[in-house]
């Protein structure tokens, strides 16, 4: 699914990284806790979250995500924007729930692959 389409389907805006959103990704996974998403995630890029802090951002670096998406409405500081600029992270920010955006793109194809065979 191309980060583009995520765009649409969640109702995001992008808050940088427009001109990558014709990458292309397989899964994704959503949390408020980064010490799970250091614990379990592994090639999941997408990273769906309602914490707002720059630790969601170093986290993202260090499993090498490239989207960042902020549910619930919530709006990332200048600073959280700039250093996922910094590591070439596209971030965007969605109206909708975590809960509905996780299952609206798992609807469309995307999986979780939180086990590795999804």
């Amino acid at each position: 699914m191309l980060l583009s389409e995520i765009k649409e389907i969640l109702n995001a805006t992008v808050l940088w990284g427009e001109e990558h959103l014709d990458r292309e990704v397989m899964s994704a996974c959503g949390s408020d806790f980064m010490s799970d998403v250091l614990a379990y995630v592994k090639n999941q890029p997408v990273l769906l979250t309602g914490l707002v802090n720059p630790q969601v951002v170093r986290t993202a670096d260090m499993v090498e995500m490239c989207c960042i998406i902020f549910v619930r409405g919530k709006v990332p500081g200048e600073n959280i924007v700039k250093l996922a600029e910094e590591r070439n992270i596209v971030v965007m920010t969605s109206p909708k729930r975590m809960y509905e955006a996780c299952g609206l793109l798992y609807y469309n194809g995307l999986r979780g692959n939180c086990d590795g065979n999804d």
